[in-house]
C-alpha cells in the first residue's frame, strides 16, 4: 500500500477516541522560529567539490536546493571557522575566518546569497565557552607572564600539593582525563594550569572578564552582517563557572547522579550565563529578518532549561531530554508534557530533535537489539549489531510523531535518507578526540558523522568526485543515495518531503496538544494538534484507529485491514500515522 493509496476514510471502530484537556496552547505570534524546521549540515560530510574528501561550503551552496525542497526553514551549519581541526572544528582559531578546508569568506557569502534565493537562513554555529589553542588570544596567554591581563581572557590558576604538581581542582573533561593541562611559563619553569572542560586544544574562555563579552559581540556582529540568519550556541549553559572553581564529584557533564544533581554542578548553569543572552537577544533585535539565537544548553530538569528561552534571552533550545527518551509510552508522554508547560510558561516553543552530530542516529538507536555497553557513546564492529530494518521503520515513525508535535523541529543531515550509523567503522579510521582521550573506551561520534551518499557517479557515492572521504561509508548507503531515493514514492526522503509539506499545509508547529486517553495498554501514544489525530504504535500487536482520513503513514507497512472484508484499519507496530478524525 503506497501512502497515495492510504489516504482513504477510515471506518469507525467501536472504541471512540477520547482527549485530555489542551497541554498547550496556540501561539498567537508569526514569529517564524516557533514552527520552525531547521536542517543541521555537519560541512565536512556534506557535499565534496575538491576531491579531498573533505565536504566544503561550495557544495554546500551547489546541493542547497535539495535540502530547500525538503520544505525546511532554515540551515544550522556545524563549525566552519578556521580551526586545526581536532575537534572538527569546534576549536576555533579565529571566529571571523572560514577554514581553508571549507573555502572562504566570498564562499560564504555565495552560500548567502543563494539561501536567500531559495528562501532558507543560515544559521551559524558559534563556540563561546572554549576556543583552538592556536587562537591569538591563548598564543599571547601562553607568551605573557602570571597575572597579565592576555591571560585573564582564560582560566588559569596556581596548582595544588607540593610544587604546584596537583591541578587546581578535581573537575574532569567532558573528552576522558582531567580537565586541567599545565604550562610551561615563558622562562622554561612549569606553571601554570588552564582549564579545558573538553579536549586539552580546547582552553575555556573567561567569561567573568568583561574583554571575552566584547570580543563575542564583535563576533556577532561580523556574521550578522554577513546576512547570518542567527547562531546555534554551542554549551551555553557553560560559559560562566561558580566563583572558587569548587571540587566536583559529579558526572563531567554534570548529568544527575546520586547526591550529586545538576543543579549544583559548578560548571554548568550559573546565573550570571543569562546575562550574556540578554546582551545578544539586543544585538540579534537590531538586525532585520528575525535573527534567532538557539541554546545547547544541556541542563537539567526541563524545567531549568526554560529559563534559556524567557522573552528577552534564546529564541530556541534543544530539548536532550526528549532526544534522550526511548521507546517508551509513558516516558514519551512525561517529557513532552513537562517540556510544553515548561516552554509555554515563557511563552516559548519547545524545539524537538532525534538526531545530530554528537549522538547515534535515531535509526541506529531504535534499531539496537541490546543496550550500548557504553551509554550515550556509539557502536562499533565489536558491539552486537542493530536491527537495521526495525531501526528504520521505528525512526520513521518517530520522526512523523515529532513532526505532529507543536513548536520547531530539527533534522539532522541524512536522516531523510534513513541512514544510521556506521557501526563497522574501524577503529584506524576513528579522529574523535574522546576515542584517543580515554585510549579506546569510549568510540566517540564518529560513526554518525559519516559523509552522505548523495548518487553512483563516484566510489565515495557522490559525496566526492572522488574516491575520498574523511570517514568511510557504509556498503549498504549504496541502496540510499539521494538518487536512488528520488523516484521512489515510498523511499524515506519522500516520506520526509511529504511530512514537512503536511506539517506546513496543517500549521502543526503553531497548533496546540490534547492527548488521547489510551485505551490500548500503553501501546497506541496518540494526539490531536489542530484537527490532526497523531498516533504511534509502540507496542506489539496492531491497535485499531479511530474513522477518518489518513493523511500520511510512516510506511506504506504501517496500516493493514483488521479483518476478512477489510471492516477497520489497523495501525501496526513500530509505525505512526496522521489522520483527520471523521468527527472533526
Amino acid at each position: 500500500m503506497s501512502q497515495t493509496e492510504q489516504r482513504s476514510a477510515i471506518p469507525q471502530h467501536n472504541t471512540e477516541a477520547r482527549f485530555e484537556e489542551p497541554t498547550h496552547g496556540p501561539s498567537t505570534s508569526s514569529e517564524w522560529w516557533r514552527r520552525s524546521v531547521i536542517y543541521q549540515i555537519y560541512p565536512r560530510s556534506f557535499r565534496d567539490t575538491t576531491g579531498n574528501g573533505i565536504g566544503d561550503l561550495p557544495g554546500i551552496t551547489a546541493e542547497l536546493h535539495h535540502i530547500a525542497a525538503l520544505g525546511v526553514d532554515a540551515i544550522w551549519l556545524s563549525p566552519f571557522f578556521a580551526s586545526p581541526q581536532k575537534d572538527a572544528g569546534y576549536d576555533v582559531s579565529d571566529y571571523r575566518a572560514v577554514d581553508p578546508i571549507f573555502g572562504t569568506l566570498e564562499d560564504f557569502d555565495a552560500l548567502i546569497a543563494e539561501a536567500n534565493r531559495l528562501g532558507v537562513k543560515i544559521l551559524v554555529d558559534l563556540v563561546p565557552n572554549h576556543c583552538s589553542n592556536e587562537h591569538a588570544l591563548f598564543v599571547e596567554a601562553l607568551a605573557s607572564p602570571k597575572g597579565s591581563s592576555a591571560r585573564e581572557h582564560f582560566i588559569f590558576r596556581d596548582g595544588r600539593g607540593v610544587d604546584c604538581q596537583l591541578p587546581p581542582n578535581n573537575w574532569q573533561s567532558h573528552f576522558g582525563g582531567p580537565a586541567w593541562t599545565r604550562i610551561t611559563e615563558p622562562d622554561g619553569t612549569p606553571g601554570q594550569y588552564y582549564l579545558h572542560l573538553f579536549d586539552s586544544a580546547q582552553p575555556d574562555f573567561n567569561w567573568d572578564n568583561p574583554a571575552v563579552g566584547d570580543e563575542f559581540e564583535s563576533v556577532l556582529r561580523f556574521w550578522l552582517d554577513r546576512g547570518a540568519g542567527g547562531f546555534r550556541v554551542d554549551v551555553a549553559h557553560a560559559l560562566i563557572k561558580a566563583s572558587g572553581l569548587p571540587d566536583w564529584d559529579g558526572r563531567a557533564d554534570g548529568a544527575d547522579s546520586p547526591g550529586y544533581p545538576f543543579a549544583d554542578a559548578p560548571m554548568f548553569g550559573q546565573p550570571a550565563v543569562h546575562e550574556v543572552y540578554r546582551r545578544w537577544r539586543s544585538i540579534c533585535e537590531e538586525y532585520e529578518g528575525e535573527r534567532v539565537l538557539c541554546a545547547e544548553a544541556n541542563v537539567h530538569p526541563i524545567e531549568s532549561m526554560a529559563d534559556w528561552v524567557r522573552p528577552d534571552e534564546m529564541h530556541q533550545s534543544f530539548n536532550f531530554p526528549f532526544l534522550h527518551t526511548g521507546w517508551d509510552h509513558a516516558a514519551l508522554k512525561a517529557i513532552i508534557t513537562r517540556s510544553l508547560k515548561a516552554f509555554g510558561a515563557v511563552n516559548a516553543p519547545s524545539t524537538w530533535v532525534l538526531s545530530n552530530h554528537d549522538v547515534p542516529r535515531h535509526a541506529t538507536r531504535l534499531g539496537a537489539t541490546a543496550p550500548s555497553p557504553r551509554p550515550g557513546d556509539g557502536l562499533g564492529p565489536q558491539d552486537e549489531q542493530p536491527d537495521i530494518v526495525l531501526g528504520l521503520a521505528r525512526a520513521r515513525a518517530a520522526t512523523l510523531f515529532m513532526l505532529g508535535l507543536p513548536g520547531g523541529a530539527y533534522l539532522y543531515q541524512g536522516e531523510e535518507l534513513g541512514l544510521g550509523d556506521n557501526t563497522m567503522l574501524p577503529n584506524e579510521h576513528r579522529q574523535d578526540p574522546s576515542y584517543a582521550r580515554t585510549n579506546g573506551e569510549r568510540l566517540g561520534r564518529d560513526g554518525c558523522r559519516v559523509p552522505l551518499p548523495w548518487d553512483d557517479s563516484s566510489s565515495s557515492l557522490g559525496f566526492s568526485d572522488s574516491a575520498a572521504s574523511w570517514l568511510p561509508q557504509p556498503a549498504e548507503w549504496a541502496k540510499l543515495t539521494r538518487q536512488a531515493q528520488e523516484t521512489d514514492p515510498d523511499s524515506t526522503l519522500n516520506f520526509y518531503r511529504n511530512a514537512l509539506a503536511l506539517r506546513s499545509s496543517s500549521q502543526l508547529g503553531l497548533g496546540n496538544l490534547n492527548w488521547l486517553e489510551d485505551t490500548t495498554n500503553g501501546q497506541l501514544l496518540g494526539f490531536e494538534n489542530t484537527g490532526v489525530m497523531v498516533a504511534l504504535n509502540l507496542g506489539v500487536e496492531p491497535v485499531a484507529l479511530p474513522a477518518g482520513e489518513v493523511l500520511l503513514a510512516s510506511s506504506s507497512e504501517a496500516l493493514s485491514p483488521a479483518g476478512p472484508e477489510g471492516s477497520a484499519v489497523l495501525l501496526n507496530p513500530n509505525a505512526a500515522v496522521w489522520l483527520r478524525r471523521a468527527s472533526s
